[in-house]
Formats: C-alpha cells, sequence, structure tokens
C-alpha cells in the first residue's frame, strides 16, 4: 500500500519505519528542513512538501499537533483518498474534518510514546502491543476505510480499539489528562517545604511522576480537550470530598470501602486478554467491543471479519 506520513516527530517517524517494515511504500514529509534531512539520511523517502507526499498515496497519516492541522488540511486540497491521524484528542478533529469536508476520514490515536521524542528517537517496534483508536463513527464513518488502517495497525502489532470520538475523549481524560493535572497539584506540595522533599518517597514519586512532562505540553494537551478534562475534573474532586466527609465523621466505616474499590480495580490493572474470538466486522458490533474494553487483533483478508479479544477483569460485579 502506498502511504504517506506528515510529521515525523516520535510517533509519525515511527509509523513511517513501522509501515516500511511491514512492505509498504511510505513517503515521509516534515515541515522542519532538518528533520526531513535526518530522515533521508536514514535512508527513508521523504517529500518537499505535504501534496508531494500523498501525491499516489492511498491513505495520508497526520502526525501534527492539533493547532497545525487546519493548515496541513488546507495542503491537502485536492487529495481524495483516506486519511487518518494520530491526535491525542478526538472530538475537535472530527470538528474539524467534518468542516473541511474531508469525505474518507477515520479518526485515530495510538496510546504510544515514551520519554524522548522528534525523529531520532523514532522506532519501528513503538507500537508493538499499544492499543489505537480507530474513531468509527456511526452513520459518519464508511466501515470499509475503517478497516483499512485497523488492517495495516493490527498487522503493526497494535491493539485496534473501535469507539467514537467524544468515548475516546472522555476516557483518555480519565486515565491521561487529568491524571496529569493531579500530578502536578500532588507536586506543588514540595514548593516551600523541603521537609516533604526529603521524606517522599515510593509513593510521592509514582504519583507524581508525569508532573515532570513540560507544562506547555499539558496545558495544550487539556486545553484541546477541555470540555471532556472539566467534567473528568469534577467528578474526582466529587470522590475527594466525599474522602474528606467520611474522615470527618467514622473513617473506618465510611473511607475504608471507598479506598477498597480503588484497591481492587488497581490490582486487577491491566485486565488480561480473553482468548481470541471472531466476529462479523459490522460496525454496531465493533463498537460494543470497544465499549467493554475490547480490541480487534486482526482484520480477515476479505473483510467480512475481524479477530478480537476482550480483558478479563478477574473481577467479580455485584
Amino acid at each position: 500500500m502506498d502511504v504517506a506520513v506528515i510529521g515525523l516527530g516520535l510517533i509519525g517517524g515511527s509509523l513511517l519505519q513501522a509501515l516500511a517494515k511491514a512492505g509498504h511504500r511510505v513517503t515521509g514529509y516534515d515541515a522542519d528542513p532538518q528533520t526531513r534531512e535526518l530522515a533521508r539520511a536514514g535512508g527513508w523517502t521523504v517529500a518537499e512538501s505535504v501534496a508531494e507526499s500523498a501525491d499516489g498515496a492511498e491513505l495520508v497519516a497526520l502526525a501534527v499537533p492539533l493547532p497545525v492541522l487546519p493548515e496541513v488540511i488546507t495542503q491537502l486540497a485536492g487529495y481524495d483518498g483516506l486519511i487518518t491521524d494520530v491526535t491525542s484528542v478526538k472530538g475537535p478533529v472530527r470538528d474539524l474534518a467534518a468542516r473541511r469536508g474531508l469525505r474518507r476520514f477515520v479518526g485515530g490515536h495510538p496510546m504510544a510514546g515514551k520519554e524522548t521524542s522528534g525523529f531520532a528517537a523514532a522506532e519501528p517496534g513503538l507500537f508493538d502491543g499499544c492499543a489505537w483508536v480507530l474513531c468509527l463513527e456511526p452513520g459518519e464513518t464508511d466501515l470499509d476505510d475503517w478497516l483499512t488502517p485497523a488492517a495495516l495497525f493490527t498487522a503493526m502489532g497494535a491493539r485496534v480499539v473501535p469507539i467514537t470520538a467524544a468515548e475516546h475523549d472522555i476516557a483518555v481524560a480519565q486515565i491521561s489528562h487529568v491524571p496529569h493535572l493531579f500530578a502536578s497539584a500532588l507536586a506543588r506540595q514540595l514548593d516551600g517545604n523541603p521537609l516533604a522533599g526529603t521524606l517522599a518517597a515510593g509513593s510521592f514519586r509514582d504519583g507524581t511522576r508525569v508532573a515532570a512532562t513540560r507544562a506547555e505540553l499539558i496545558v495544550a494537551m487539556c486545553g484541546g480537550n477541555v470540555t471532556a478534562v472539566r467534567e473528568v475534573l469534577r467528578g474526582l474532586l466529587d470522590g475527594l470530598e466525599r474522602m474528606d466527609a467520611a474522615l470527618a465523621t467514622d473513617p473506618v466505616r465510611f473511607l475504608t470501602p471507598l479506598v477498597a474499590v480503588g484497591a481492587e480495580l488497581r490490582q486487577h490493572w491491566p485486565a488480561r486478554g480473553g482468548p481470541p474470538a471472531e466476529m462479523p466486522a459490522e460496525p454496531g458490533a465493533l463498537l460494543d467491543l470497544g465499549r467493554f474494553g475490547g480490541w480487534v487483533t486482526a482484520v480477515a483478508e476479505n473483510r467480512a471479519s475481524v479477530t478480537t479479544m476482550r480483558p478479563e477483569t478477574g473481577r467479580i460485579d455485584s
């Protein structure tokens, strides 16, 4: 398959390399001339413009920051092939695609990364075993278009999770965006408090690890998903208020069950995958799979069915 990857940072560069390793013809592009030269020096095919990279491509993958997407889409004027992206917030990208009249668009987000960035940090194995969201919007997303990147990414070792953009944005607010804010709030306990800094150990280290992320990145991430982040943040604050009320009354009686639920959930995370199963490649069934935490591991050659797995939580829900 001919694929263009626009944006050659850690994710885009890794995608370029992973697709090439899988036998696809890949052309890259990056707005930074030094990045283009670095990629060329590594033997990769790199175009001199967005339009040139997309010429002849069956799929264009946009691996650029959200603020840059409108400009890049403008430069894709006239391209009528399939487009996906890797942006960490999906609602605004879905809205942008609709406004710009992108007829064939499948929003995506690979839950992969590492502490280093840029093309020099890219590696083809970055997506092995990662959850890769591919948005499936009822009445909007063409199923065959959705199955195309699903087949590509599962062949690279990713676990493709079919959900809507709105469901994605709430979930990442819960497990990524709000935790960054909470970690920052915890880290501020050190402000003017050298004693706390001396005594801090494992629980403080683990609870504040992502607070060391560049502030601009955290703000851009949360600001791009502001509606979902505020909703989740209010829910977390409500939970803390319940804990505060329990402490003020009878901690043993009221706080213990609240803490116990969190302990049990954390002990059973991450869930193991259950046995593989075949299911029809049908939008409703795929969305049900994703909503219950399941994922696609392979797409049948005829695209009539997919191989799936569902998580085994190890918990007995009442």
